[in-house]
């Protein structure tokens, strides 16, 4: 698992806010909003240290405040940031673990984020190099002009409201920053510091409820929206509500001679069979990518790419065995697994049972949770003319 350092800039002044007590020290639901954004944290699996990032001189408010009360283990280190967050960040960076791999930064005054706003922040970091949470703009958005008149009405299917958590490769960012101190750059977040300098930054999605802390009004909907978690049933301790989760997997094959037709961990009889890297197990393989889709956690072509020999012929259910390890890591278990093969032949309704009782085994799980079915495509396309064979998978995973 790569090295992950956190760093919240939790330094802001609150203006807007008009209080003498800064927003991030403020309580909210039983707890100081930056108490909710460390929780996130501490309970993230990806997560191994967290450097705040507060006001000079709050340093130890900061600690007897928040710290000390609720025990946050994985916080190494209070220090003191700059005159702007983005000096705040660049002093955390310079504080953090020398050998963490991806760093994420999130700000104090958002306490709403959960476990899979972090999981997909660093996932895409590992993928492209940078990434943002970020949601859709729901209403038009218009530029003004001069005197106040609109000049142009922007692209709405291309707007994004940008939030954190953002992840980045550690020396990326720190690279990044550097140049920003050199050349004079500054950016509302770090995002906008790796744009400048040329880079990609992936935008993932995040949440509507994942507000920042600005104004009273916020506090108020925070409020709600923390009141609404603990009291519906639906809610996950995550944060999450409906803390469940459903994935779709494809996968086809083509049919060759002189290979075994595998299906489901089943040996089928059959004069061809599927030609592919590992056993080529079409139906196991639409599962697996369903479940890893559900998970968050990519493709199978990310966890067992066909140019590793580890896995030239190897058994599909045993690559199953350890999808289902990464969902576990994730705290989710199968609530049900339903998938359809698609072959002209041969008959495979005979051996659908003993298909889902090889994966359920596998996922370590009722095998009343799995289910297989077979159908043909009355002798259309390619798996229709026996070139091929497809499988279709559908799951639902849930917090365990």
């Amino acid at each position: 698992m790569a090295r992950v350092s956190a760093v919240v800039p939790a330094a802001g002044r609150s203006t807007r806010l008009g209080l003498a007590v800064r927003k991030q020290f403020l309580t909210l639901a039983g707890k100081p909003v930056l108490g909710h954004v460390l929780k996130a944290f501490e309970e993230s699996p990806h997560v191994q240290g967290i450097v705040v990032v507060v006001s000079p001189g709050q340093e130890d408010f900061c600690r007897e405040l928040v710290l000390v009360p609720y025990g946050f283990t994985k916080v190494k280190a209070v220090i003191a940031g700059g005159s702007t967050r983005q000096e705040s960040v660049y002093n955390g960076l310079k504080t953090i673990h020398p050998e963490t791999e991806v760093v994420v930064v999130h700000d104090g005054a958002r306490p709403l984020l959960t476990a899979w706003n972090i999981h997909d922040a660093v996932e895409a970091a590992l993928a492209h190099g940078a990434s943002a949470c970020a949601v859709p703009v729901k209403d038009t958005v218009k530029m003004s002009g001069p005197g106040g008149f609109v000049s142009e009405t922007l692209p709405r299917e291309r707007l994004w409201l940008t939030q954190t958590p953002q992840a980045f490769d550690f020396r990326l960012l720190v690279g990044v920053h550097d140049r920003a101190r050199r050349e004079g750059w500054t950016g509302t977040d770090d995002a906008s510091l790796v744009e400048m300098a040329g880079l990609p930054v992936k935008l993932v999605a995040g949440s509507y409820e994942n507000i920042k802390i600005t104004t009273p009004e916020d506090l108020v909907l925070a409020s709600a929206i923390f009141g609404a978690r603990q009291g519906a049933s639906g809610y996950g301790g995550t944060g999450e509500m409906f803390a469940v989760r459903t994935g779709f997997g494809y996968d086809v094959h083509r049919l060759v001679d002189g290979r075994p037709l595998v299906l489901g961990g089943v040996m089928i009889p059959h004069k061809k069979g599927l030609d592919g890297h590992s056993d080529a197990d079409v139906l196991v393989h639409a599962v697996m990518d369903a479940l890893l889709g559900a998970a968050g956690a990519g493709d199978i072509g990310r966890h067992f790419p066909d140019s590793d020999s580890r896995y030239g012929g190897i058994k599909s259910l045993l690559l199953l065995e350890r999808v289902r390890e990464v969902i576990q890591e994730k705290e989710l278990a199968v609530e049900n697994v339903d998938a359809v093969i698609v072959a002209q032949e041969p008959r495979l309704a005979p051996y659908t049972g003993q298909m889902a009782g090889c994966m359920a085994k596998a996922l370590e799980t009722d095998p009343g949770r799995v289910n297989v079915k077979a159908t043909t495509t009355e002798g259309l396309g390619f798996t229709g003319s026996g070139e091929g064979i497809a499988a279709y998978a559908t799951v639902l995973l849930a917090r365990k």
